[in-house]
């Protein structure tokens, strides 16, 4: 447990798989890349929320799955490879279709997005029971903060190299090669992390009869756990700043003169909010306060919403970023350690899938607000957006660490 070359393999999946997807990030590329296709602010809510959210109806069924299994690497390895092929697939199909058939390359962006994130559910349950089993309690912080850090760094790079291509390359073939180019750095990461050092879990569950008999008695574990409640609305809640933030890209175009350098300025501002913010989550995570780390994070994506009913400028929309960066990476390590310091051993899978699954549907928030701006105004959409978050901070303050 906590071999160095392990957490240097953690690391460096972080580095390039961050480099990958920021690609298409759903704040800033994803709904630009939607709107030049003629899609509108709904199909924007409806693509952020595939890319983030596709995982959610898969993840009890793979917790079904995976409580027996004593590897779950091999698993994991299967799981890389589809979304290697998801994402360069969207890259050919923006490449090859483009503006020539707008609808049919807006079909193939959302069906290479479902793939990656639908695979990501059950990459999902691998991912975390393999990352307690190799890491201690207290290293795990630590390595995770590592981890987001240098992805932090992989988000500098991406936004830089994205940054160029738009710059360089006439839309729309810079989007479909920021897709190809990028899957390929993702590959690397997924080769690191595939080749680690995992060990035979002994202690496992037997498996279900059937599925069924599963969720309820995932039913029953939900309901005889009060802690685990409290994270699961605290969390959940949490999400509502995707009912606001892939459409902050878009009232920012209409105040700003959005060319490809200020969209890699915001993507390389997020990531170095990332990065820098980890050194204070790494400190408190290491010493146990991950409620405080709940609290700190959630405050930060309020006051990012509430700037952008006010923001005007690019350093001002820049800020917004830098924060939702920072606040993004402290929900992560939040809500990932907390699951584990209270889930038994035997149930992890389970525990786990309960928590993703459930507070995963807030990932669908983007499609509330892309309906909310749709039928109302940007003053509508970050109000909501904003009393959610607010609920989210009142039950961060009833979790235990």
């Amino acid at each position: 447990m906590d071999k160095f070359s392990n957490h240097i393999r953690n690391i460096l999946h972080g580095f390039f798989l961050t480099i990958g997807t920021t690609i298409a990030e759903p704040s800033t590329i994803l709904p630009l890349i939607v709107n030049h296709f003629g899609g509108s602010s709904m199909l924007v809510g409806f693509f952020a929320a595939l890319l983030r959210g596709g995982a959610v109806v898969v993840q009890l069924f793979a917790a079904f799955q995976a409580q027996s299994y004593k590897l779950m690497l091999p698993y994991m390895r299967r799981v890389f490879f589809i979304r290697f092929l998801a994402w360069f697939f969207i890259g050919v199909a923006i490449v090859v279709f483009g503006e020539d058939s707008p609808n049919l390359t807006l079909f193939c962006i959302g069906l290479g997005l479902f793939l990656f994130s639908f695979s990501a559910g059950f990459g999902a349950i691998y991912f975390k029971d393999i990352i307690a089993k190799i890491f201690s309690h207290k290293f795990r912080g630590k390595t995770m903060a590592y981890r987001q850090f240098f992805s932090g760094a992989g988000g500098l790079l991406s936004g830089a190299l994205a940054g160029w291509i738009i710059h360089t390359f006439q839309a729309p073939y810079s989007y479909g090669y920021l897709f190809i180019i990028s899957s390929f750095i993702m590959g690397l990461g997924y080769i690191s992390f595939g080749t680690i050092d995992e060990p035979i879990k002994e202690d496992v569950n037997k498996r279900e009869n059937s599925f069924k008999t599963f969720l309820h008695n995932s039913w029953l574990t939900l309901k005889a756990d009060k802690d685990l409640q409290i994270q699961l609305k605290t969390f959940f809640l949490a999400y509502a700043y995707l009912i606001a933030l892939p459409f902050i890209i878009l009232d920012a175009q209409t105040k700003i003169d959005l060319d490809g350098v200020a969209i890699g300025s915001f993507i390389t501002t997020q990531m170095v909010g990332a990065m820098l913010s980890n050194f204070l989550w790494g400190r408190l995570s290491g010493k146990g306060k991950n409620r405080l780390t709940a609290n700190l994070s959630i405050m930060m994506q309020i006051v990012a919403i509430l700037m952008a009913f006010v923001a005007s400028n690019i350093y001002q929309y820049a800020l917004i970023f830098f924060l939702i960066g920072a606040a993004l990476d402290g929900n992560r390590i939040a809500s990932g350690n907390l699951i584990l310091s209270i889930a038994p051993a035997q149930k992890r899978p389970t525990y786990v899938a309960i928590q993703i699954n459930i507070i995963s549907f807030g990932l669908f928030f983007s499609i509330l607000g892309g309906a909310i701006l749709h039928f109302f105004s940007y003053t509508v959409l970050y109000s909501v957006a904003s009393a959610m978050l607010f609920l989210s901070l009142y039950y961060s303050f009833k979790l235990k660490d």
